[in-house]
């Protein structure tokens, strides 16, 4: 089941506010996942290029022009993903390290937590008005 634009939204102020209040934990989260990912179409797309290299070969060798094309194909897929997950790999390595706050200095966690505390308390306020609404 899809979630609602409005439910959409009180997500994404969610992770925003977890974001904000830990943002260690929030990397963490957010990294492992797309970690995984990118290491799961990594590890495919070597598989494809070396079946995409036999079927090449194969073909090569028993003069089959087509199963020559289509290990070529699947050598040129596996390439192109291979490189558009290395390098958008890379790419959030660095944003992610940017997005952190400075350990130093109480300021930004003093100005943080007035803003993460009002958030809650909305938060707070549209469960118990939904609680109240459902029951």
């Amino acid at each position: 089941m899809p979630l609602s634009e409005e439910e959409q939204r009180l997500l994404e102020q969610l992770e925003q506010a977890l974001a904000a209040e830990d943002p260690r934990l929030a990397s963490t989260l957010r990294g492992s996942k797309l970690r995984a990912r990118a290491r799961r179409v990594i590890v495919l797309a070597c598989v494809g290029f070396v079946v995409g290299l036999a079927m090449l070969m194969t073909g090569v060798i028993t003069a089959t022009t087509p199963l020559g094309v289509v290990g070529f194909a699947f050598m040129v897929a596996g390439t192109y993903f291979f490189l558009t997950t290395w390098r958008s790999r890379d790419a959030e390595g660095p944003a992610d390290q940017a997005q952190r706050p400075p350990t130093a200095g109480p300021r930004p966690s003093s100005s943080r937590g007035v803003s993460s505390d009002s958030f809650m308390h909305r938060m707070e306020e549209r469960w118990k008005r939904r609680r109240d609404s459902g029951s």
